[in-house]
């Protein structure tokens, strides 16, 4: 009897234990990059190899939390310099440095949390971070809505995406269609047109400016483990 006591109270503590460090975590997300994503063949074609290499993208937490540490409200932003144009299929996966942002509202813990999230997320793209900085993120969806695709990501002084829907006018030719996959998995996805896509730090080698695109995705995300 003793020993089956035991037992429970063992299993008991390891189910505990999972059920704290467990990963359930939902929010929003925005991208947008430096090719255009919702484009006819011809014109993507025309900017392969040549730009669609920088890209700022970030996610907002509305609650969860990731192995155990609760995220509610924060964000995390990623921005990539690639060595050639990201998400391309038909070439070899370039080589990426990257550059992590990170809510300052945000706890030690919390902090560590979220670097580790948006590198589960961000996979590849987020693998050689050259450096982690803490800055005032936010990202707002129009009226809170989350299937709006007019939104607003800012990360401090260092980068802003702003988008829109994307209208008839915006468009070049009569058989545009989204040729390219968000840079991460996301649960809806929408293309968008950029108004804004700026970095301005100096930690990558460069800095850009690439507004009147149709280049940006707005999204949704969920993660459970």
């Amino acid at each position: 009897m003793k020993r089956l006591a035991l037992s429970l109270c063992l299993a008991g503590s390891l189910m505990a234990a999972g059920l704290q460090n467990r990963t359930s975590v939902r929010g929003s997300y925005l991208e947008a990059r430096t090719a255009d994503v919702y484009v006819g063949a011809c014109f993507a074609n025309s900017e392969a190899g040549l730009v669609g290499n920088l890209a700022v993208f970030g996610w907002h937490i509305d609650d969860g939390a990731f192995e155990g540490i609760n995220l509610d409200g924060l964000s995390v932003v990623g921005v990539v310099k690639a060595s050639s144009t990201l998400g391309d299929v038909h070439a070899p996966a370039p080589a990426v440095k990257s550059l992590l942002i990170v809510d300052e509202r945000a706890t030690p813990e919390q902090r560590l949390a979220l670097a580790q999230f948006a590198k589960r997320m961000g996979g590849n793209l987020l693998r050689d971070v050259v450096n982690v900085e803490y800055q005032p993120v936010g990202i707002e969806f129009e009226n809170n809505d989350l299937h709006s695709r007019k939104a607003t990501l800012t990360a401090g002084t260092l980068a802003k995406i702003q988008t829109r829907a994307i209208n008839a006018g915006d468009k070049v030719c009569a058989h545009e269609e989204t040729l390219y996959n968000p840079l991460t998995k996301l649960d809806h996805a929408m293309p968008a047109y950029t108004l804004a896509n700026d970095y301005k730090g100096s930690e990558l080698g460069t800095t850009w400016s690439s507004p009147n695109k149709s280049s940006a995705f707005v999204g949704t995300f969920q993660l459970n483990d």
